[in-house]
């Protein structure tokens, strides 16, 4: 299978002949080889997982481990395992929640201004412990300043949690440079990689942090899973998040043991057929082998900008040297909004807003912006198109 013949695979397409989608990273579109995958497992396959000792409930609950098992080796997680949650913001729920029993009044948490409010709002429960949050700053380019991580790290901070690739930006931050400062002072790291995983190379081997929190719906699969890679020593040193069937192993009048492993963490009635699906969705990746997809985004995202940066009144929301398949940008003197509403007249899909990030927008002096993000269904003509339309909204708006 080829890049050049992708956009077949998606029947979205063949339904919405003229759409131009360009918001893969708020939710990507889906093949239909992962809809295949859903509809027959409801339609043939199902039940619950984990609970059933019926035939039908092994061969389900087989498919969901099996599904498992695929993930961990997509992403090379041997240190550790695959938790199902609902999505990234849960997962990063999960670890700050169970985390926060380690915390003390005055230690101190480490963030960015990058961060998607799914790797802020968590963390900021914990002030009312009288926990500390710090900042490493953005530069003028968008950038993290990673010069500033050193001194910004005391004998109090207990955690850093850092987004892989900014989904404003599209910034990918050295997350192995402070991985590498955390483990040196023994703390613990968990990486958002919600725009990270099914567009470039994520090797948890390699990296070595703690955590890492994605979503099954920005590689291609079901929406409603999420992902939680946790070492192994934390299965243990963490108590349930969330408490019900499936992550027990004995209840009395008064006292209760928990189920160990990920189990724990997998509390009452799973999304079963969208996991299962996720595999498949995780195989399509595979297959296109995710080098080639890294090449055709970095192309596109490059012609892009190329494109764009020759048009009057555009101004792009930072300039970063690490740039993976997403950037935003304004046409000064319109809202993103009036933007988008044009763009949808030209059936071109874009996100338009804060993109849940009003940190990194707030430190760039905006208000809001124009996101564009590209999948492996795009090509040079939607780029193309989209150049038109923001040429067409000028002229609405009479701009020269």
């Amino acid at each position: 299978m080829s890049l050049k013949e992708i956009k077949s695979k998606f029947p979205i397409f063949k339904s919405n002949k003229k759409l131009i989608y360009l918001d893969t990273a708020n939710s990507a579109q889906k093949p239909k080889v992962v809809a295949d995958v859903m509809d027959d497992f409801y339609r043939n396959k199902y039940s619950n997982i984990g609970r059933g000792v019926y035939s039908l409930a092994g061969i389900a609950t087989e498919a969901y481990e099996q599904s498992r098992q695929t993930i961990k080796k997509f992403v090379n997680g041997t240190e550790g395992e695959i938790i199902f949650t609902k999505n990234s913001t849960e997962s990063i729920n999960l670890v700050a929640n169970c985390f926060s029993k380690f915390l003390k009044e005055g230690d101190e948490i480490l963030l960015s201004e990058a961060e998607h409010h799914s790797n802020y709002v968590p963390w900021h429960f914990l002030r009312k412990n009288k926990v500390n949050i710090k900042f490493i700053p953005l530069n003028a380019d968008g950038e993290l300043d990673i010069n500033k991580i050193n001194s910004l790290i005391t004998n109090k901070t207990k955690i850093i949690s850092i987004i892989h690739i900014s989904n404003v930006t599209g910034h990918t931050s050295p997350i192995k440079k402070i991985i590498e400062v955390a483990k040196l002072k023994k703390i613990p790291v968990c990486i958002d990689g919600t725009q990270g995983v099914g567009h470039v190379n994520v090797n948890l081997k390699e990296l070595d942090c703690d955590f890492y929190a994605f979503s099954s719906h920005k590689m291609y699969g079901p929406a409603g899973v999420g992902l939680l890679y946790m070492k192994n020593k934390w299965l243990d040193q963490f108590d349930p998040f969330l408490g019900g069937g499936g992550m027990i192993q004995n209840v009395d009048l008064k006292n209760i043991t928990y189920a160990s492993g990920v189990s724990k963490f997998e509390a009452g009635t799973m999304p079963s057929a969208e996991v299962v699906a996720l595999k498949e969705a995780v195989q399509f990746i595979d297959q296109l082998k995710i080098k080639n997809i890294i090449n055709h985004e970095q192309n596109l995202t490059n012609y892009a900008l190329d494109k764009l940066s020759k048009i009057n009144n555009i101004e792009f929301v930072g300039t970063p040297s690490l740039k993976s398949s997403l950037f935003s940008f304004n046409i000064k003197g319109i809202h993103s909004h009036d933007v988008s509403t044009v763009f949808d007249q030209d059936h071109i899909a874009v996100r338009a807003g804060h993109h849940c990030c009003q940190i990194l927008h707030k430190k760039m002096n905006i208000v809001s912006s124009i996101r564009v993000s590209f999948g492996i269904y795009n090509n040079q003509q939607d780029v193309d198109a989209l150049c038109d339309s923001v040429k067409k909204c000028k002229k609405l708006f009479k701009l020269n």
